[in-house]
């Protein structure tokens, strides 16, 4: 469970999303100024290593949610109080922003938009792919983050794992997103606002469909004794 004051929770919030925006979508600027090295598997690494080392880092203090979607399907589900899901969601965007904002300076222009998430086989297919995507990424999330049975140091292995497969699986159709705030930071940075609706309503949604499941197929069986 996260400790601390709700500052010192945001202020890790917003530096873990800015690493995963600065790693991540750096990746995607750097494998197109040096001619595709990286490739798809490079790309999904660094976003999943990104997710992996920050929540090893964080989690203790914030929980390491790391993704607005993540922090409104935990206060839904009564994980997460709703008072504070409405300070990390901020936390989370500004963290993004920072990130993009950074790539900005460091790269001449907006190279490959920043790593701005654009729909590739059309917005029907992009919000079906962020939406079942983000929905495995709740599921796993919410295993680890509240049932006792798989909770454990192999927490952050299981997330970044998870983001990894997401980002190869639905890079070349949806850019692989299931984060509203890592899609954020870069369309504000490099205004790239193609159907954005879709990285905010399919993630969220794709996170409430995740944690409903995992509470049906958990039952009572995993849920601490009152």
């Amino acid at each position: 469970m996260a400790r601390g004051s709700l500052t010192r929770r945001c202020v890790a919030e917003a530096f873990a999303t800015f690493a995963l925006v600065f790693a991540g979508c750096g990746a995607i600027v750097a494998d197109s100024e040096q001619g595709g090295s990286l490739g798809a598997v490079g790309i999904a690494a660094a976003f999943g290593l990104a997710i992996m080392v920050m929540v090893y880092a964080t989690g203790h203090v914030s929980g390491a949610h790391i993704n607005p979607a993540v922090s409104i399907a935990f206060a839904v589900s009564r994980h997460f109080p709703a008072r504070d899901a409405l300070a990390y969601v901020p936390a989370q965007l500004a963290g993004a922003v920072g990130g993009a904002v950074l790539l900005r300076l460091t790269w001449s222009g907006t190279p490959a938009d920043l790593g701005a998430t654009t729909p590739t086989l059309g917005a029907g297919a992009a919000f079906a792919y962020e939406l079942v995507l983000t929905g495995l990424l709740m599921f796993v999330i919410v295993s680890v983050a509240t049932d006792t049975r798989a909770a454990g140091a192999a927490a952050a292995i299981a997330i970044g794992g998870t983001v990894a497969l997401g980002a190869l699986v639905g890079g070349e159709a949806s850019g692989g997103s299931l984060n509203p705030a890592r899609s954020f930071g870069p369309a504000l940075v490099a205004s790239e606002w193609t159907q954005f609706w879709i990285y905010v309503v399919a993630p969220v949604a794709g996170a409430l469909t995740g944690a409903v499941l995992y509470g049906i197929v958990r039952g009572r069986a995993g849920r601490p004794s009152s």
